[in-house]
């Protein structure tokens, strides 16, 4: 559990740049593992938005930091150059805000995930608590979904 906790104070101190190369990195690491194991390229992707989402999803809350990680995808999944309140809007109208269930679930999908390749897990996990730390803390809320999926 200690390390755990040094784990997130380390990627809450990272400086810019560390942050994006590892982010970009692990996001790499991620897509290629699940293209690998998926039937093809677009489920794997599919399920790397998943676990980013639920991550950025895990407090409840659309951080400005969160949402312009998100930000060229809502541009373009919206055809439009989408403002951090309309990010707003769309995360509130979609329950992300109450995000119970989709926690619940990505934890099983990385359960079984990590039957299948152990490193995978791994990755997907470290991928979500960078996700987590992107606006430089990583909540209580947030904390425990992670401890969740690397049980």
């Amino acid at each position: 559990m200690n390390d755990f906790k040094k784990i997130c104070r380390m990627l809450e101190d990272l400086d810019e740049d560390t942050y994006r190369d590892l982010l970009a990195r692990k996001s790499a690491d991620v897509l290629a593992g699940l293209s690998g194991i998926t039937e093809n390229g677009l489920a794997g992707i599919s399920v790397f938005a998943d676990f980013v989402l639920c991550a950025v999803a895990a407090d409840g809350k659309l951080t400005e930091g969160e949402y312009l990680l998100l930000k060229p995808t809502l541009d373009l999944a919206l055809g439009a150059d989408t403002t951090f309140e309309d990010a707003k809007k769309v995360f509130y109208s979609a329950g992300l805000d109450k995000p119970k269930d989709y926690k619940k679930t990505m934890d099983l999908m990385v359960d079984m995930l990590g039957l299948v390749s152990p490193e995978l897990k791994e990755d997907i996990v470290v991928l979500c608590l960078l996700v987590c730390a992107v606006d430089g803390k990583v909540s209580r809320k947030e904390r425990k979904w992670i401890e969740k999926l690397v049980e």
